[in-house]
């Protein structure tokens, strides 16, 4: 799997807390409102984020274990703070070859976020068929769908965003991905298997006084535009420095859509 650094998921996790759906975070705590420990499997971990943004809404006992293939991502999320009523087991594993492995055993809750659209269809296929089979809620957050707004405009936007879209269906190491059709593509599978799904958006926001988390994202998108080969580079050199140039003037502003989602097998709290 392509791996993120530490500095970018820190810096991100501000916005993925705001933009979680609260709709959606409420039907995950409501399925196991009954439980007095609940035993919660992490896929994609990272430093921990989904764990921190969950594990506050549960007043029973849990105990997380949390799966990625970075072992550095793996230290930071176990070093970090987190309530009393929670313990945390780590679990290096390739999620790829491995993800049947990294469900084994008692699971009350599934959750990954910013995954399912760097996976295949093949690999959503297995990750639902699993834990289907297993009777194991999924909580899958933070999925991007190809919605992005910007402002001010620029007569390269569209061209930009096409050429992110197309960089994000290549390969992250499960296959050609999804990419922005993921979330669509897990609400389907989902609901085709007889699970009760419940969605909704989990847009990030950016206004114009965020700059730092604005100009990772331009950066990171001309990369990808770049990567693709589709535009001139210097196209993009100068679609960046405008965006740069709008952001250190404080004038930009930045939507980037997402889904969440919660998939129960039928007859499973």
């Amino acid at each position: 799997m392509t791996g993120f650094s530490a500095d970018w998921l820190a810096l991100r996790e501000p916005y993925d807390l705001r933009a979680r759906n609260p709709a959606v975070l409420d039907a995950v705590v409501a399925s196991l409102a009954g439980n007095n420990q609940i035993r919660i499997v992490d896929l994609a971990c990272g430093t921990g984020s989904t764990m921190r943004a969950l594990a506050p809404r549960f007043p029973a006992a849990q105990n997380w274990r949390l799966a990625d293939n970075d072992l550095s991502l793996l230290a930071r999320a176990s070093g970090m703070a987190r309530p009393l009523r929670v313990t945390v087991t780590t679990t290096p594993i390739d999620l790829n070859h491995d993800l049947e492995a990294a469900l084994d055993g008692p699971v009350d809750l599934v959750t990954t976020s910013a995954l399912l659209d760097l996976v295949s269809e093949a690999w959503l296929d297995r990750l639902a068929v699993e834990t289907l089979a297993r009777g194991i809620p999924l909580y899958a957050a933070l999925s991007y769908d190809g919605r992005i707004e910007i402002a001010p405009s620029h007569q390269r936007d569209a061209a930009i965003i096409a050429a992110v879209n197309k960089h994000q269906r290549g390969n992250k190491g499960f296959g050609p991905a999804l990419g922005p059709e993921a979330a669509k593509a897990c609400i389907a599978r989902f609901e085709q298997l007889g699970c009760s799904v419940v969605h909704g958006a989990s847009d990030w926001a950016a206004g114009p006084t965020e700059r730092e988390f604005q100009i990772e994202i331009f950066s990171g998108w001309a990369s990808a535009a770049r990567d693709t080969g589709d535009l001139p580079l210097p196209d993009i050199v100068e679609w960046l420095t405008f965006r740069r140039d709008q952001v250190a003037a404080g004038r930009s502003s930045l939507r980037v859509g997402h889904v969440d989602i919660f998939a129960r097998p039928t007859g499973t709290r």
